[in-house]
């Protein structure tokens, strides 16, 4: 049980960050194999006011305290202006929560809003703890690592980013909705009113969606249905309208802007298309699926189109540049549909990647240390 902030006067956990998906559901793992481990602790998120974490970590059964703050705009440098008082007043904030809930650790799992949280913490020689599950480290998470307790990370080489000595290699950590996954396909394919006889394409674009993704679907749907096909398409907030529109009355289509049981649309699907973000990447090797990935190219260090390659060199996926989407996505994912052979292939080898125990890792490591 989760108490709510400072109700027995001593001292919790804090984790801090979100902002996506990719974010907020490893850091829900976490918090969760740490109560598994230690029952009693006292949890509480912190995330950004406005952000997916104020709904999502509620639905999870935890307590959050929302902040005022906001990321460096890149795209209109006049809309910064006011972050250095925004950053100012999230540290007030903070100190306030920190008054309240007296913190003996603080858990960093990326994102903007873990910076000042964390930044605090170190100030008051409180421990810290990071999760990066990218190959390229955040920015706030590069500048937090000096000070960090320990760091936990997905791949090698990430001695560049962070100190050597603080760096502990886990993995992932993935939903326990997915890792405990038992639920069958005929089930899932139940669950989104579509036809267990008919192969089913998964869309998930992140939690925010995927344009490219979405028009090249939207463009293609006739397709679907001429070959066979069904579609569970996840289109984000952005999209729904437009997708919602553009699907009704179609039977094989099951469409909506957020899937909230993953665990469901990964039994129901035969094939799947997706960003190439750390965290997808990790369910998806957990649920051994064929993948046809379409990297966001907008990432640091165009980090997500090198993790979609280290999976197509193993034959572990198939990539579509996010630009050449309209013309070959909906064609590539036919094709696949229609060779069992590949599809068997690129499953049993993604299916090797699989880590199912990252949070289990890393809830032990940070209770020894309080």
């Amino acid at each position: 049980m989760n108490l709510l902030p400072g109700s027995r006067g001593a001292g919790g956990i804090i984790i801090a960050g979100g902002g996506t998906g990719g974010h907020i559901f490893p850091a829900i793992a976490i918090a969760n194999a740490i109560l598994k481990k230690r029952p009693e602790t006292e949890i509480l998120f912190v995330g950004a006011r406005g952000k997916m974490e104020m709904e999502k970590i509620p639905q999870a059964g935890f307590n959050i305290e929302g902040i005022d703050i906001a990321g460096f705009n890149r795209s209109s440098l006049i809309k910064n202006i006011g972050l250095p008082f925004k950053l100012l007043k999230s540290f007030v904030q903070v100190h306030r929560i920190f008054k309240k809930f007296k913190p003996v650790a603080v858990i960093g799992v990326g994102g903007y809003s873990s910076f000042p949280v964390l930044r605090f913490a170190q100030a008051k020689q409180i421990p810290t703890f990071i999760h990066e599950s990218n190959s390229f480290a955040g920015k706030a998470n590069r500048m937090l690592g000096k000070k960090a307790t320990k760091i936990f990370v997905a791949t090698e080489g990430m001695e560049k980013f962070f100190p050597a000595d603080k760096i502990i290699i886990t993995g992932n950590p993935v939903r326990a909705g997915i890792t405990n996954n038992m639920v069958s396909r005929d089930e899932g394919i139940r669950f989104f009113g579509l036809d267990p006889a008919k192969k089913t394409v998964l869309s998930v674009g992140g939690s925010l969606g995927a344009q490219k993704i979405n028009e090249a679907l939207d463009k293609s749907l006739d397709l679907f249905e001429a070959n066979n096909l069904q579609l569970i398409w996840q289109t984000g907030k952005p999209y729904a309208e437009k997708g919602n529109a553009v699907a009704k009355g179609r039977s094989n289509i099951w469409v909506g802007d957020f899937i909230s049981r993953m665990d469901m649309a990964y039994a129901a699907a035969d094939l799947v298309i997706s960003r190439s973000g750390a965290m997808a990447i990790a369910e998806l090797c957990v649920m051994k699926k064929a993948v046809v990935f379409v990297p966001f190219p907008y990432a640091a260090e165009d980090h997500q189109t090198a993790n979609a390659q280290s999976l197509v060199n193993k034959n572990a996926g198939i990539m579509i540049k996010d630009n050449e989407a309209l013309e070959f996505l909906v064609s590539s994912v036919i094709a696949l549909s229609e060779d069992k052979k590949k599809q068997q292939e690129l499953a049993d080898n993604i299916g090797k990647l699989g880590i199912n125990k990252a949070d289990e890792i890393i809830a032990k490591e940070i209770i020894s240390r309080l």
